[in-house]
């Protein structure tokens, strides 16, 4: 028998179905509940157990993970009656991986210690898109005990290939608004980019090779070039999701007095995005907003 930890996992969405179906690869017992059946099936065609409930997948959970949109979401499923924290067992160690703000993160964290059930908690949100989820190349920024942390290293390893503790509470979800900013405003200067290149008549392919090799090369280039090139704007990251993820930094940004010229931009360009019917495309859909900005449609 494993003397791995078991695993429960809450949320088998774009990021969380790949994730934890890398940890039944490793050698992880996982334990899952969605509400999509069909999701359910891949994770038990994979290995894993499907739950018919939050309580029955953490009942003998020792790792409790959560993979959910945002903060309604996580406050429902950690908090609510029906939640992981009502239902977890004693000494269990609860992991949000979602991207929220670092105020709820703090509040889960309130809620497991007021629970007196000796809970440990980790904010732990990830970059690195659906093919690092696939890939178990996310990037892992985390915030808590230190001692949690290391408890439990292993399984971030499972998942991640960059993984840190950036402070208490609420520093991993601080450190994902940060990423979130980057990644947009470099999104948005690639779309222009590549909307600047093809107007004046560049062989785009060419032009964004060469560009990746030099200071303007990024891993954001590297991941969307083809979605660039191929207008393939299937979502890997949702607009919706980037949009929400905006409003997080600006907020955080604005109650520390912290200025953000560009975020707020590009803040904007994503709503627009978003209100005119793109929110369900991937985040390299930035494109189509420069495009009709520009009068360019792609040849």
């Amino acid at each position: 028998m494993s003397n791995l930890p078991k695993i429960a996992w809450i949320g088998l969405g774009i990021m969380g179905s790949p994730m934890s179906e890398n940890l039944v690869r490793a050698g992880y017992q996982v334990t899952g509940f969605t509400l999509e059946k069909e999701k359910l099936d891949r994770l038990a065609a994979a290995g894993g157990t499907a739950a018919a409930s939050i309580a029955e997948a953490v009942r003998e959970a020792d790792v409790i993970i959560t993979m959910v949109p945002a903060d309604p979401q996580v406050q429902a499923v950690l908090l609510g009656e029906d939640g992981v924290i009502a239902h977890a067992r004693r000494g269990a160690t609860v992991i949000d991986m979602s991207s929220i703000t670092p105020q709820t993160s703090v509040a889960v964290a309130r809620a497991a210690a007021e629970a007196d059930k000796d809970l440990a908690v980790l904010d732990a949100p990830v970059s690195g898109g659906e093919a690092g989820a696939v890939e178990a190349a996310l990037s892992i920024m985390a915030g808590g005990e230190r001692s949690d942390f290391d408890r439990v290293r292993p399984v971030f390893d499972a998942l991640g290939t960059t993984v840190v503790l950036c402070g208490p509470h609420g520093a991993g979800q601080t450190v994902k608004a940060a990423n979130q900013l980057i990644v947009a405003v470099n999104l948005q200067a690639c779309a222009e980019a590549v909307v600047f290149l093809e107007k004046s008549g560049v062989d785009l392919g060419a032009a964004l090779e060469v560009l990746n090799g030099g200071l303007a090369g990024s891993t954001v280039l590297t991941r969307k070039k083809d979605n660039f090139i191929e207008r393939d704007f299937r979502p890997g990251f949702r607009i919706d999701l980037h949009h929400k993820d905006m409003g997080i930094v600006t907020d955080a940004a604005r109650s520390v007095g912290a200025a953000l010229p560009a975020g707020a931009v590009v803040a904007q360009l994503v709503a627009s995005l978003r209100a005119q019917g793109d929110g369900g495309l991937d985040h390299s859909a930035l494109l189509r907003a420069v495009e009709r900005l520009s009068g360019h449609q792609a040849a």
